[in-house]
C-alpha cells in the first residue's frame, strides 16, 4: 500500500515550527549536557567511564537507530512514529533528572537516544511531506538548518546557566515541558499520514544497529569492536540483497552521493564544535559561559545562513558556501596562545557560519531529491545517519593530531575535499 500525505490540519508554518522545535530538542540534548559533566560528575560520584557514558549512551543509540526509526516511520506512520519518539524523550528527560545513580542516568541517556532516533528522522519526513512544492521545501529546509546550528550554541549557554542557577539536574528538567509540548502540538497541529504497510526488515535493522555502535565504540575504544563491526556491517550488505523488503533499497542510491557528503561535512562539524570549545578553555582561559557567549555570532550567522540559503537557488551555492567554510577554518588553524576574539575569533567564526549554514541546508536538500514520498522516513533516517557517524568516525581520527589548531586545518582541507566533490555532482 502506497503512502498518501494528508494535509496538516493547520496551514502556513505552523507545523514546521512545532518540528523543528523538536529537531532543536535533540540537537539541544547533546550540548546542554556537556556544559554539566562536571557537576554531574561530582553529583553522582561519576568515574571516568560513567562520565564518558553519559554522553555516549545518548549519541551512540541515537546515531545507530537513525536508519531504523526513519524506516519505521515509513512503515507505521511518521506521525506515529514522531508521537511515540517524543513521548519518549520526555519521559526519559524527566528520568535522567530524577536519577539517583549513574547506572539509572546512562539508561535514562540510552532511552532519549531511542527516542531522538524516532522524532529525528520523522519530523525531518513530515516537513518534506507537508512542503512538497520546491520554494515552501527550500524555505522549510532553511528554517530546519537555522534550528539545527542554534541548538548547538544555545546547549553550550543555557547548559552553564542552568547548571550554575539550579544545579546539573536542570539541564534535563528543561527538556520536559518542551517535549510535552511538541507532543500536544503535533496531536492537535500536524495532520497524520497513511502508513506505507508492509514490515520493518528485523535482521537488518539489527544488524546495521549493532554494527553501527561497535564500530562507533571502537574507533575511539577498543579496536577489535570496530573490526565486528564492520563484519556486522558487511553481513547488512548481504541481508539487504536477500530481503524481500530491505530496510535499505537499492532505489536508494540516488541520494548515495549527497549522504557521502554529509558524512564529510558530519567530520567537520563535530570537529570543529569538539575543539572549538577546548581552544577557548584551554589556550585562552574562558570560562564554559564565556566560551558560549563567544559563540553567539557563530550561531547566529549559521541561523541567517541557513534562512537565506533555503530562500536561493543555483547549482554553484553549494561549492561557494564550502570554499567560504574552508576559508574560516584556515583562519581558524592560527590559534595563537595570546589570541583575542574581537581579532582572532569572530572573522573566522562568521565565515565558518555562513558555509556551515549553506553546506547543511543544501546537502539536506539533495539527500531527498528523487527519494519517492513512500521513502521520506527513510531518507530523513539516513541523512541524520550519515552526519552522525561521518561525525564520530572524524572525531575518532582528529584529536589524533598534535593540536587544536592542525585539527582545524584537517577539517578544512576535508572541506575543500567537499567542495570538489559537491562541484562533480552538480
Amino acid at each position: 500500500m502506497t503512502r498518501t500525505a494528508r494535509q496538516p490540519t493547520a496551514t502556513g508554518w505552523i507545523p514546521l515550527a512545532v518540528l523543528a522545535t523538536a529537531q532543536f530538542l535533540v540537537v539541544l540534548s547533546t550540548s546542554i549536557v556537556n556544559v554539566a559533566l562536571p557537576q554531574i560528575r561530582a553529583g553522582l560520584d561519576l568515574s571516568d567511564t560513567g562520565q564518558a557514558w553519559t554522553v555516549n549512551a545518548y549519541v551512540l543509540v541515537f546515531g545507530a537507530l537513525l536508519l531504523p526509526g526513519g524506516r519505521a516511520g515509513d512503515v507505521y506512520g511518521l506521525r506515529r512514529v514522531f508521537l511515540l519518539g517524543i513521548g519518549l524523550f520526555a519521559l526519559s528527560s524527566l528520568g535522567a533528572a530524577l536519577a539517583p545513580t549513574a547506572i539509572v542516568l546512562i539508561a535514562c541517556r540510552a532511552v532519549q537516544g531511542i527516542g531522538a532516533a524516532l522524532q529525528a528522522p520523522t519530523a525531518l519526513a513530515l516537513v518534506l511531506t507537508i512542503y512538497p512544492d520546491r520554494e515552501r521545501r527550500g524555505t522549510a529546509l532553511g528554517v530546519w538548518g537555522a534550528v539545527s546550528g542554534a541548538g548547538g550554541a544555545a546547549g553550550v549557554l543555557l547548559g552553564g546557566l542552568l547548571t550554575s542557577l539550579y544545579g546539573w539536574r536542570a539541564v534535563f528538567v528543561v527538556m520536559m515541558p518542551l517535549a510535552l509540548a511538541v507532543l500536544v502540538a503535533t496531536r492537535l497541529l500536524v495532520g497524520a499520514d497513511r502508513p506505507r504497510g508492509g514490515s520493518l526488515d528485523g535482521p537488518g535493522a539489527v544488524t546495521v544497529t549493532a554494527g553501527l555502535v561497535a564500530l562507533t565504540y571502537g574507533l575511539s575504544g577498543p579496536w577489535p569492536l570496530a573490526v565486528i563491526g564492520l563484519a556486522l556491517l558487511g553481513l547488512f550488505v548481504v541481508l539487504q540483497r536477500r530481503a524481500a523488503e530491505p530496510l535499505l533499497p537499492t532505489r536508494m542510491s540516488v541520494v548515495a552521493v549527497p549522504n557521502v557528503l554529509m558524512a564529510l561535512l558530519g567530520a567537520v562539524w563535530l570537529g570543529l564544535f569538539y575543539f572549538l570549545p577546548l581552544y577557548q578553555q584551554r589556550t585562552l582561559g574562558y570560562s564554559p559561559l564565556e566560551a558560549g557567549l563567544t559563540q553567539l555570532p557563530l550561531a547566529l550567522m549559521i541561523t541567517l545562513s541557513s534562512w537565506a540559503t533555503g530562500k536561493v537557488s543555483g547549482r554553484h551555492v553549494l561549492p561557494v558556501g564550502l570554499l567560504v567554510l574552508a576559508a574560516g577554518l584556515a583562519w581558524l588553524s592560527r590559534t595563537p596562545a595570546d589570541g583575542t576574539f574581537p581579532v582572532d575569533l569572530l572573522g573566522p567564526t562568521l565565515l565558518i557560519g555562513i558555509g556551515l549554514g549553506v553546506a547543511f541546508v543544501r546537502l539536506t536538500a539533495m539527500s531527498s531529491t528523487g527519494v519517492p514520498a513512500a521513502d521520506n522516513g527513510l531518507a530523513g533516517g539516513l541523512v541524520n545517519a550519515t552526519r552522525q557517524i561521518g561525525g564520530a568516525i572524524g572525531l575518532s581520527f582528529l584529536p589524533l593530531l598534535p593540536s587544536s589548531g592542525a585539527a582545524f586545518l584537517a577539517c578544512a582541507a576535508l572541506t575543500l575535499l567537499i567542495s570538489a566533490l559537491s562541484t562533480r555532482k552538480a
